[in-house]
């Protein structure tokens, strides 16, 4: 029997080390934080044997394979030793598709991936298709696969599980942008984390679809180094003769497979950057055949997802907009640039290697002021005070919220929008825009 070590025991691992097990290894689960109570139970109730606190490196590295949380950086001490042994390590989406001939639609990118993963699952569930929901958000893909399989899966993947993803194809590849983020793990480079967004085109054939946005130079500059098998799929926001998909002159148009229209003004989500989405999404349910009377349908009734740019309420005449999905400076920015009214900034968290500059601009015309929150604010200062902004600077959700209380005025908006990641003061980004919706509910 061969024994399998997963590393990492939250939504991935538990669900791989499930899937491992029932298709007979030998499996052991480490983690080395504690794990929570409900992942504890659903490896009791399987009889799986697990750890917590501490890696049994003697255990570990009689694997024949790993399977890594993507959250588990490849420098780390454990998972060198499991390199330098030769034991191969693959991500639970690389480990669940070999067990499963489900089609596959994945969906990466900078910016938009939540949205378009949501709205294109949201269109393939409506059509009546028997489709999951799997990768960053819904449940593990290797549980599902182990315990309630489907015919699809819409999968939305990080640049982090790409890293370790080697045999497994998507059906249909969705790449919406490519820029910085996450560059702390990818040595501060972003051509190697531009090259971890490419690997969505790997073992790709002639008979799947690749969809991506024609006019980002990142995109277009790798493309020029690829040979893509798939059939290409580009879209904008112009109007082309090459371009499978657009928005121009009032009009949402896809030209491929077979052609379809709806007024721009009848889809559901604003901003600009919800047209990417839109496209991203439309196109990959018309290459997977579904009515143009459903797509049309879900375009108009999409509601959009929790934490980006949510709004939360009005309270003294203050709109409160969620935005805590904004984990770099792209998406900030897209956020800024939708809003109307001036607004009350929230930056700050754990700084990935952000290059500010590109916000500054839109700063200077929409802000009315910038409130830091972090455990360290100093590039945040060094960057924004030059601007002459009213700022302040707050370590904790409840002090913020007094900062912004105090500095907006009555008709603003107050956006937390923070460019960074959650980590330093919150227990995820969810945690951020609860405890951000919670305390502007109750003003």
């Amino acid at each position: 029997m061969k024994r399998i070590v997963i590393l990492g025991a939250a939504e991935s691992g538990v669900g791989a080390a499930i899937l491992a097990q029932k298709e007979g290894f030998d499996v052991f689960v480490s983690d080395k934080s504690m794990i929570k109570p409900n992942y504890k139970q659903m490896l009791d109730d399987h009889h799986i044997e697990w750890e917590e606190g501490h890696h049994s490196e003697e255990r570990i590295l009689g694997a024949d394979l790993v399977v890594k949380s993507p959250g588990i950086p490849k420098e780390v001490p454990m998972v060198r030793k499991i390199v330098e042994r030769g034991i191969p390590v693959i991500s639970e989406i690389e480990f669940a598709g070999r067990y499963t001939d489900a089609k596959m639609v994945c969906i990466t990118g900078s910016n938009g991936k939540t949205t378009t993963t949501s709205l294109t699952y949201h269109i393939f569930r409506e059509a009546g298709l028997d489709v999951g929901l799997a990768g960053n958000i819904g449940h593990s893909l290797a549980l599902q696969v182990a315990e309630t399989p489907h015919e699809w899966y819409v999968i939305e993947l990080s640049s982090f599980q790409l890293d370790d993803m080697f045999d497994f194809r998507a059906n249909i590849a969705v790449l919406l942008n490519i820029t910085p983020d996450h560059l702390d793990r990818y040595d501060f480079s972003f051509d190697k984390y531009a090259d971890a967004k490419m690997r969505i085109l790997q073992n790709q054939t002639r008979d799947d679809a690749f969809i991506y946005w024609a006019a980002d130079p990142v995109i277009q500059r790798k493309l020029q180094t690829l040979h893509v098998e798939a059939q290409a799929c580009p879209f904008d926001i112009r109007e082309d003769a090459a371009l499978k998909g657009f928005v121009a002159d009032g009009r949402y148009v896809l030209t491929a497979p077979k052609a379809f229209e709806m007024p721009q003004a009848a889809l559901s989500l604003p901003g600009r950057h919800n047209l990417y989405n839109m496209l991203a999404a439309g196109l990959a349910a018309n290459m997977a055949g579904i009515g143009h009377d459903i797509i049309r349908r879900c375009l108009g009734d999409f509601p959009g997802v929790e934490h980006r740019l949510e709004k939360v309420c009005t309270a003294h005449g203050v709109h409160y907009v969620n935005d805590s999905k904004a984990t770099n400076v792209d998406a900030c920015y897209y956020a800024l640039e939708s809003m109307t009214t001036p607004t009350v900034l929230i930056l700050g968290g754990l700084d990935k290697g952000n290059d500010y500059e590109p916000l500054k601009p839109l700063i200077s015309e929409k802000c009315r002021a910038l409130v830091y929150m972090g455990v360290d604010n100093r590039k945040l200062h060094e960057n924004f005070d030059a601007m002459g902004l009213p700022v302040a600077d707050t370590s904790s959700m409840a002090d913020c919220m007094k900062a912004c209380v105090s500095l907006a005025h009555e008709g603003d908006t107050v956006l937390l929008s923070p460019c960074c990641a959650s980590f330093d003061l919150f227990k995820n980004m969810e945690d951020r825009g609860e405890q951000f919706k919670a305390l502007a509910r109750a003003l």
